[in-house]
């Protein structure tokens, strides 16, 4: 075995290599399954080579949230909703937490749900906190550098990923939940006496359908991208890629005859699939390798996430700087030289012709909208 090695930056000589310098080389340079770790919590102690987001044939496996309590609007509850008890943690690039601030929007809870935003760059310290960035802001209740600290305040033995959203409690002084499905349903079935806007994403007669569409679309799609983008053998990210794609396919034929998810009428489900798509040709395309096709490629899709962007409330949750800023540089084991890339630029508010289906937003939403 021999190799060429550069001698004052210019020159190159051939190197005899040993058959037993030749066997350690060999063996050195076999291909290697690189596991992506992520940062955590373990016993109230900061980790940072304690997760594996892939499992032993390259899957990707996403950890449950463990913050799983209820705010109910019953006076016997011990988290009922009243304004500025509760605190939102956010970060503006997740597309979790992006499904909260969405609803709190649609709903007007924003003068009785206050929000903190967290810096869109994820180092191996976890979520920080960097007032002095653009569309970040300090903790308004703890003044914590870090979003671990609050984790640890509620339980100073926990065990788990730091993740947004987070919903703290300022009179429990503790996280009620950190779950963003259970934390957008709270938000709509529980604080409408305080909403400034009587908008229901989950209404009667929609709500079985509601469950069923984003039990449906959260595998392939909301996960499925996830799937694809941390798979660090070549079967499981086929799989994730195919069922991504099926399902986007199975999606845009449903939306070409109903302007909605759920049908005629704004859901959860639609915001569930919207922070998702928002995301997907700006990032998830390129990033996450889902580059089967754009959104803005499908016939009834792209139509459909320029609606949902244009209805009264969502676009001022929509902060793309911070989607590319977060995903491109903080996940080296799939861009290790953080290059942000620039592209596309996607004209969100050019007409789509998807009001001449059936339904519509909210009544409160539409005139919004007529107003503007």
């Amino acid at each position: 075995m021999w190799a060429l090695v550069e001698t004052n930056g210019c020159n190159y000589r051939r190197i005899i290599f040993s058959a037993a310098v030749t066997s350690v080389l060999a063996s050195a340079f076999e291909p290697r399954v690189l596991s992506p770790c992520m940062n955590m919590l373990v016993d109230g102690e900061w980790r940072t080579d304690a997760y594996e987001v892939t499992g032993d044939g390259g899957a990707f496996e996403r950890q449950e949230t463990p913050f799983r309590d209820r705010i109910r609007d019953d006076p016997d509850a011990r988290f009922r909703p009243e304004t500025d008890r509760y605190h939102l943690y956010v970060s503006a690039a997740c597309p979790w937490a992006h499904r909260t601030l969405v609803v709190r929007s649609l709903l007007g809870l924003e003068d009785a749900i206050s929000v903190s935003v967290v810096d869109p760059y994820r180092d191996e310290d976890g979520w920080q906190f960097m007032p002095a960035k653009e569309g970040c802001t300090r903790d308004h209740v703890h003044d914590a550098d870090y979003l671990r600290e609050l984790y640890v305040k509620a339980d100073p033995d926990a065990t788990c990923r730091v993740t947004v959203p987070v919903l703290w409690d300022r009179k429990e002084d503790t996280i009620v939940n950190n779950e963003s499905r259970e934390i957008m349903r709270m938000f709509d079935t529980e604080f409408g006496d305080l909403a400034s806007r009587d908008v229901d994403l989950y209404p009667e007669g929609y709500r079985e359908t509601v469950d069923r569409i984003v039990d449906e679309i959260y595998e392939p799609i909301n996960n499925g991208v996830y799937r694809a983008g941390f798979a660090t053998e070549q079967d499981p990210y086929d799989e994730a890629v195919d069922e991504l794609f099926a399902a986007l396919d199975h999606w845009d034929e449903v939306l070409a005859d109903q302007r909605y998810l759920a049908g005629d009428r704004l859901t959860e489900a639609d915001v569930a699939m919207f922070t998702t798509l928002i995301r997907f040709d700006n990032v998830y395309h390129t990033h996450f390798m889902c580059n089967v096709q754009y959104i803005r490629e499908y016939e009834n899709l792209w139509p459909y996430l320029r609606d949902l962007y244009g209805t009264p409330g969502i676009a001022e949750t929509v902060n793309m700087d911070h989607i590319t800023e977060h995903y491109y540089t903080t996940h080296p084991d799939v861009n290790p030289h953080r290059i942000v890339a620039r592209g596309p630029d996607l004209d969100l508010e050019a007409p789509h012709d998807r009001d001449e289906l059936p339904g519509g937003p909210p009544a409160e939403l539409a005139v919004a909208s007529v107003d503007d």
